[in-house]
């Protein structure tokens, strides 16, 4: 997989209890939001299997900025796929972690 040229990564949690929980659905959705949004070239995804924070999925990881996002649906995916085009950063109220530029941190 050559990242080059992308901006922003999304992990996609697609662990048997994410599943459970509608990650499939998250999946679906987010890959269509960038595509309706046309930002192929710009945010790559990838569907992962276990991200360990199975009591809080479906979780969707954002890199390089390093936010962990719980509890994501269909609705907050396509919001989160806006906020990036727009580089807006509102609260999605699914936040877990976030990077300050030396570790991660607990949002809540």
């Amino acid at each position: 997989m050559n990242l080059e040229g992308f901006s922003k990564h999304l992990l996609i949690c697609n662990g048997a209890t994410c599943t459970k929980n509608g990650a499939e659905e998250v999946t679906e959705t987010i890959r269509e939001e960038i595509k309706k949004l046309e930002l192929q070239k710009e945010i790559h995804t990838t569907k992962t299997l276990c991200n360990g924070q199975c009591k809080h999925g479906p979780i969707t990881v954002l890199y390089p900025q390093g936010t962990w996002y719980k509890k994501m649906n269909k609705e907050k995916s396509e919001e989160l796929i806006r906020q990036l085009k727009e580089e807006r950063n509102d609260n999605l109220g699914s936040e877990l972690y976030y990077h300050d530029g030396k570790a991660f941190k607990n949002h809540e």
